[in-house]
């Protein structure tokens, strides 16, 4: 059978259309995969460009970093929380993606009605990255905005630092701003004084934060401030206060202000007189300071416990002449010249020892500089740096200077200790930690000598520690009373008084001191009086017998513990002692 040509022609077209899709299929992939590499090649060039571009991730020149960080608790000696950080949403808005700034407006304040309408508008208008619109805010109001569905607005979550002791330790701690930095008391000194230290404790987003541990007691804190703010009704005061102290690491266990204010609300310490009278307030001692004078003198061995002063005539000095408030008119020891509180046996004292060296022991006491401490509310003291005879005179009772309480309890804790002065401190500091930073200021004998003083003062008849003594039965405590006037219009008023009482207890093994300060009392009732044995004694005979047992100290009645703080010298000459 003859095959011809025809019967190829189906078979060759057939090959030649299969061939022609194959090639066209072929194409269609190449510039498919071409089409794929470009694409991506695009995607990965805008990447790169995304990842060169540095995006804001601030909020009116706060990284979100600083704003989210927290700052470490802060602990009393006994772990107790005294300022803790909680977590708040704060509402800020993005004005280059907000749609209908009018609806934005209307809509925020059916949720936040004191926001100011143009206020709101101005803000959420423009072309910025990231306003505030509000801070510090509470999870229902975020809940009720994030609800009205408005784009370009959200929230951020930051800290705000809670107190939940209130006013109790406000003028310790201070405070912080909106930002959650410190602006006063303590939170101020771990910023400015501390950065290194802040950072080392973790002052940072999403770090494990260390605890502050200071070396207050919120218990002995929490009756100072019982007591400083009954004070103020009790005696119808303008102010009062009151600073407690370990005497022998430096440690303040308690320190208390009033007029004060709540750290809770910043704004509140603005109001008049919430000052902190303890660090930033400085005063005429009065006669808390003969304290000072007669252990500069002792100490400077012009004078012994067993010496006895003319104090029948008033000092004269010119055409002035000094006398004392309740005289005796007759020759006094110098037991009797502190427990009498006599103006003109304490004249006498100073001028045995010597106008100038009585100068340099103020000195030496630091009563002419500010105390090393951690608060930044801090005053200068106003001493003269030379005294003239009449100058010397009165500021050995207290009377042409002013000084700090703080000044007053590091003083009165250097007479209780053995003679050395440690600056007080509101971080936790053991005595071993302490020992090295001792100043000698006065020697162990006549810190003994200041000790059965200032007992003395308590317990005998006469003395003006004797309505402290009675809150305090059992505590063995003592001090020295100080009643300043006020200078009114260019002159010393009497019917305007800041009191003051300075002690330190149990004498008998002495662990702590304490100043307490009543401005401008009246009497309590008619059957006292307005001098500060009535008023600063009595408070502190009541914050001893509160506060005692829960430092450790157990009450004794034993007369022999007072026996046992009677110098030999004077159980000589004295047998009774007291």
């Amino acid at each position: 059978m003859a095959i011809t040509a025809d019967d190829f022609s189906p078979a060759i077209a057939l090959d030649g259309a299969r061939k022609q899709r194959v090639n066209l299929t072929q194409a269609r992939i190449r510039w498919m995969i071409l089409a794929l590499f470009l694409a991506f090649g695009l995607i990965c060039g805008r990447l790169v460009m995304l990842g060169m571009v540095e995006t804001d991730q601030s909020i009116e020149g706060q990284t979100r970093d600083v704003i989210q960080a927290s700052r470490p608790p802060i602990l009393d000696r006994n772990g107790l929380e005294m300022a803790v950080d909680i977590r708040v949403p704060s509402l800020y808005a993005e004005p280059r993606r907000i749609v209908d700034v009018e609806e934005a407006v209307r809509k925020l304040r059916t949720v936040l009605p004191d926001l100011k309408e143009d206020w709101l508008r101005n803000r959420l208008s423009g072309d910025k990255g990231f306003v505030w619109v509000q801070r510090e805010l509470t999870p229902a109001i975020e809940d009720a905005v994030m609800q009205l569905g408005i784009p370009g607005v959200d929230f951020i979550t930051e800290s705000k630092r809670f107190y939940p002791g209130m006013r109790e330790a406000s003028h310790i701690l201070g405070s912080t701003n909106v930002d959650n930095q410190g602006i006063s008391g303590i939170e101020r000194h771990m910023d400015t004084e501390s950065i290194a230290l802040l950072q080392e404790l973790g002052l940072a987003r999403g770090a494990a934060l260390t605890p502050v541990e200071l070396s207050i007691d919120m218990r002995a804190q929490h009756v100072m401030h019982d007591q400083v703010v009954d004070a103020m009704t009790r005696y119808q005061a303008i102010a009062a206060a009151g600073v407690m102290m370990d005497i022998h690491t430096g440690e303040i266990i308690a320190l208390a202000s009033v007029p004060d204010f709540d750290p809770n609300d910043p704004s509140s310490a603005l109001v008049k007189d919430t000052f902190n009278r303890v660090t930033s307030g400085i005063f005429e001692p009065g006669s808390t300071f003969k304290t000072v004078t007669l252990a500069g003198a002792l100490d400077s061995g012009m004078v012994k416990l067993t010496d006895q002063f003319d104090a029948r005539y008033g000092v004269r000095f010119g055409r002035f002449t000094i006398d004392d408030f309740h005289g005796k008119h007759r020759i006094l020891s110098l037991p009797e010249v502190y427990k009498y509180s006599s103006n003109i046996g304490t004249i006498r004292v100073m001028q045995a020892m010597g106008k100038e060296a009585f100068r340099d022991f103020l000195s030496t006491m630091k009563f002419d500089k500010r105390v090393d401490f951690e608060l930044p509310e801090m005053r200068v003291p106003t001493v003269p740096g030379s005294f003239s005879e009449v100058g010397a005179a009165t500021a050995s009772f207290g009377h042409g200077l002013s000084v700090s309480p703080l000044h007053l309890v590091t003083a009165y804790a250097a007479f209780a200790n053995g003679g050395n002065y440690i600056s007080p401190t509101l971080y936790k500091r053991s005595v071993t930690e302490a020992e090295p930073l001792y100043e000698r200021v006065i020697s162990e004998d006549t810190s003994a000598s200041m000790r059965y003083l200032m007992r003395l003062n308590a317990i005998s008849s006469g003395g003006s520690g004797s309505q402290m003594n009675k809150a305090a039965l059992g505590y063995r405590a003592g001090g020295k009373t100080g009643t300043a006037e006020k200078v009114v219009d260019g002159r010393y008023s009497s019917s305007k008084v800041t009191n003051f009482f300075a002690s330190a207890f149990p004498l008998d093994n002495p662990k702590y001191a304490m100043v307490i300060m009543v401005d401008e009392p009246k009497a309590e009732n008619p059957q006292s009086g307005t001098t500060a044995g009535w008023n600063a004694g009595a408070i502190t005979g009541r914050v001893i017998q509160r506060v005692a047992p829960m430092l450790g100290i157990a009450p004794d009645f034993s007369e022999a513990l007072d026996q046992q703080i009677v110098p030999a010298s004077v159980r000589q000459l004295y047998p009774e002692g007291f």
